[in-house]
């Protein structure tokens, strides 16, 4: 039989594990109807090699059903109300949940006017159900098609459009894949999803890119007087400060401070607004739990141009999981999160009222969700924790776990180089010295074990995303870091990370920077035949 899906954000992991286990009995199948698609697959595409591929990931027999439908959609943000696209009446979208080796079935009902797909970011997935072309094809206005995979790896992941600009609007949701096999060490689950908001409050995706490419923006910028901490300028932490929403004009060049943590400039637009879960900082959701629970926190940034700094008032994080897979746990104050990256932490609640505060990383502004365990009135909208000042976690913070670590053999087969380049003033960004549409992939053979190196030879910091695959940082000190499958990548440095070919199929490599992707940051990797 088919698995019901798990409903909301707030759903038990055991309450669906035992459903997973009671639904073992048989597959279900949906029909599927492809939208078309006018870009044929490349020579490379082996359907061969990614049935085989799929066909050796672990199977449970189970299939789990969810409908997807992409459409406009009247959003209330917490007073703020607006017209945006999104997927059914919510943002984020529905929760996704499965158990490893299941089998799911997601149709897609394109409601938009325009084609749409769906990429399940950070699941090693087979390589014609990615959502990306040219894997698998776009879904035409007013058609459907369903999505059907396995998936491999418990974690953390999320799902969002890979068309145009429409990593801007409302179009994402979380994905998480539980191991029926790994402890439950945790009494409650909180998934947090961070964003960047301007559409249907400032100006548009369409518009703030045109202005970037034509230079428009650039008069926005200016200075305001440098804070306690890099990128957090003018912030007044643990106090009351008047830093939400965004008092710079949306939707033009970020006109913030500069940040340490990320080497230099912050981002390229400012936002009216910094969203956790949908809602902004005036008006939050709330996650209630009972003092002295540990509570299991999946933080997803689904932002298009923002780093995250994350902190929840008088507690530290034990920080487990990133991009999906186990580290050596670490506690920290607050963690920097980029685009398309996630992590996970646990945290022993206390008793009270407690600001979770996402700080738009040198935007001046931010987001905020709310922790409840006992009485007691939440601090004014504007308190900023004084942990956000304190021990930041970032990829150089953290180790993988050792069952995740790839095997260090001497040597690699392969040595993949992509440099970054690019410029605010032109607003072109390459890859290898090319933009997408000269993109010359990056090419592997199944098996190779490669080492790619991003060296960033532009002002601007990069968040780097691979398609299908996990991958190995290469930490500065020549040691194996956490397994990922986005990193950022700063300003005039590089990032090395290893990775085994084990996935045949043509994948996206990119800037998750919604506008630098646009504007062209995005080649391949392609597997030969």
């Amino acid at each position: 039989m088919a698995i019901a899906p798990s409903t909301g954000f707030g759903v038990s992991r055991r309450t669906f594990l035992a459903a997973a286990a009671a639904g073992a009995g048989g597959l279900a199948l949906t029909a599927c109807t492809t939208g078309g698609s006018s870009n044929p697959s490349p020579a490379s595409f082996d359907k061969d090699a990614i049935a085989a591929a799929e066909a050796a990931r672990p199977h449970t027999g189970r299939t789990v059903e969810y409908a997807l439908n992409p459409q406009g959609a009247d959003i209330d943000l917490g007073g703020i109300k607006v017209r945006t696209l999104a997927y059914g009446d919510s943002v984020p979208g529905q929760l996704i949940r499965a158990n490893v080796g299941d089998e799911l079935a997601i149709t897609v009902d394109n409601g938009l006017d325009h084609q749409t797909s769906v990429h399940w970011h950070g699941i090693a997935l087979r390589n014609d159900m990615d959502g990306a072309l040219p894997a698998s094809p776009n879904i035409e206005s007013g058609q459907s098609f369903t999505y059907r995979f396995s998936v491999p790896h418990s974690g953390t992941y999320w799902a969002h459009p890979h068309v145009g600009l429409d990593t801007d609007y409302g179009l994402y949701l979380p994905i998480v894949v539980d191991d029926p096999r790994e402890p439950v060490d945790y009494d409650a689950e909180w998934i947090v999803v961070l964003d960047d908001w301007t559409d249907g409050i400032g100006t548009s995706p369409q518009q703030i890119l045109s202005d970037l490419q034509s230079g428009n923006g650039m008069g926005s910028m200016g200075g305001s007087g440098m804070g306690d901490m890099p990128g957090m300028g003018g912030m007044d932490h643990g106090s009351n400060a008047t830093t939400t929403p965004s008092t710079s004009t949306p939707g033009v060049l970020n006109s913030g401070e500069p940040s340490a943590l990320l080497g230099g400039d912050t981002g390229d637009v400012t936002y009216p607004y910094y969203l956790i879960n949908g809602r902004i900082a005036s008006a939050p959701t709330t996650f209630s739990a009972a003092p002295g629970q540990r509570v299991r926190i999946r933080i997803i940034n689904a932002g298009a141009d923002t780093a995250f700094r994350v902190a929840l008032t008088d507690h530290a994080m034990a920080v487990t999981h990133t991009d999906g897979f186990p580290i050596v746990p670490r506690e920290v104050d607050a963690l920097l999160l980029g685009m398309g990256e996630r992590y996970d932490v646990i945290v022993t609640v206390k008793d009270g009222v407690f600001p979770l505060v996402a700080a738009a990383e040198g935007k001046n502004a931010h987001g905020r969700a709310l922790l409840r365990t006992g009485s007691g009135d939440a601090p004014d909208p504007a308190f900023l924790p004084r942990e956000l000042t304190g021990r930041v976690g970032t990829v150089e913070t953290f180790a993988a776990a050792q069952s995740v670590v790839l095997p260090q053999n001497e040597g690699t087969d392969v040595n993949l180089v992509a440099d970054l380049g690019g410029d605010m003033m032109s607003y072109q960004w390459t890859i290898n010295g090319r933009n997408y549409d000269h993109a010359e992939p990056l090419t592997v053979k199944e098996g190779d074990r490669s080492r790619l190196t991003f060296t960033n030879m532009t002002m601007m910091w990069h968040p780097m995303h691979l398609h299908g695959h996990t991958f190995q940082v290469v930490k500065s000190d020549g040691s194996a870091g956490p397994r990922k499958d986005t990193v950022i990548v700063r300003p005039m440095e590089s990032v090395a990370i290893d990775l085994v070919a084990d996935n045949p199929g043509d994948w996206m490599l990119h800037c998750h920077n919604g506008y630098h992707q646009e504007a062209g940051m995005m080649t391949r990797l392609d597997y030969l035949p």
